[in-house]
């Protein structure tokens, strides 16, 4: 039934659950999962800030914070992986707004699903259903499952 699944990472618990999701129906019907996570440099600083002698609230992340930020969230996503029994993923960093490099690396690799959590580390003004899973649905190709 899927081939190819595409399921966003954040490190969110929304997303945790995501990619725990997408590992069972990847396993169920044998399919290729890749995992992409597009770091957001406000949600990287909001994270940095809980290291002492970081100022989230006045600065940015550098490039080098950001790609280690990235590596240590796609870790995360393949340990999770891993113990939902699908230890051969794929990961994926991506660039610019999550939504839009999900849904066009999902067209890339051919995916017949992305999976996403329901709200993630994204804007705080999306409530209710996440703003970069709102953006998936309204932006891609083939069926787009949220999770809780």
């Amino acid at each position: 039934m899927f081939d190819t699944i595409c399921v966003g990472f954040d490190g969110s618990e929304p997303s945790e659950n995501a990619v725990r999701m997408a590992c069972a129906l990847a396993v169920k019907h044998g399919s290729a999962l890749h995992i992409v996570h597009t770091p957001r440099p406000d949600t990287v600083a909001f994270a940095l800030g809980a290291v002492a002698g970081y100022h989230a609230a006045t600065m940015m992340p550098t490039p080098e914070e950001t790609t280690k930020s990235a590596e240590i969230s796609l870790e995360k996503a393949r340990r999770i992986a891993a113990e939902a029994g699908k230890a051969d993923v794929e990961t994926h960093v991506g660039q610019g707004e999550p939504a839009e490099f999900l849904v066009s690396y999902a067209r890339d690799c051919g995916a017949d699903l992305i999976v996403t959590g329901r709200r993630g580390l994204g804007h705080v003004t999306a409530l209710m259903l996440g703003s970069t899973s709102y953006a998936v649905a309204q932006l891609a190709d083939c069926p787009h499952l949220t999770v809780r």
